[in-house]
């Protein structure tokens, strides 16, 4: 029975159980927000920012991308060390970014007791941290790699 399950739909059955709850999950959380005074904002503000990702952000960090990948060329373990921190980085100042940038600064000093100014140092010295560790997760690769070359297998000649 599984076996007829993967040749029609392609995947293991634990994937299958496994999108079908997300969508279960995603519609009980839309029916429970529908009731939300704010469900308006909330549905426009999503609608924007999916608008706002796919024609913005998606050609700029594709091409920022295309053009590391032209120039570390064929070195990509280097590529996706720059790529997790990077992302790490740009993840936390979007969550972080009113902090960061001090917007409604009164209204947080009202609400929580503290000011912000400690966001901006923390997420500079968060990302740094990141390209950091990453940095030295690759160097440790490198030298692994020099010291213990993987054998290549030899090139096959063509029938």
């Amino acid at each position: 029975m599984a076996d007829r399950l993967r040749a029609r739909y392609g995947a293991a059955p634990w994937h299958l159980v496994l999108v079908t709850a997300a969508i279960v999950l995603a519609g009980w959380v839309a029916l429970r927000l529908a009731e939300e005074a704010t469900f308006g904002r909330m549905l426009l503000w999503f609608v924007g920012a999916a608008i706002a990702h796919d024609l913005v952000l998606f050609p700029v960090y594709a091409s920022v991308d295309r053009g590391l990948r032209a120039l570390v060329r064929g070195r990509v373990t280097l590529l996706n060390h720059l790529r997790l921190p990077a992302l790490g980085s740009a993840l936390l100042f979007l969550v972080y970014s009113p902090g960061i940038l001090r917007l409604g600064e009164t209204t947080h000093e009202a609400a929580t007791g503290q000011d912000q100014r400690p966001y901006l140092m923390r997420w500079l010295l968060l990302s740094a941290t990141l390209f950091l560790l990453s940095a030295l997760t690759y160097l440790l690769r490198a030298h692994r790699n020099r010291a213990h070359p993987e054998p290549r297998s030899p090139k096959r000649g063509r029938s």
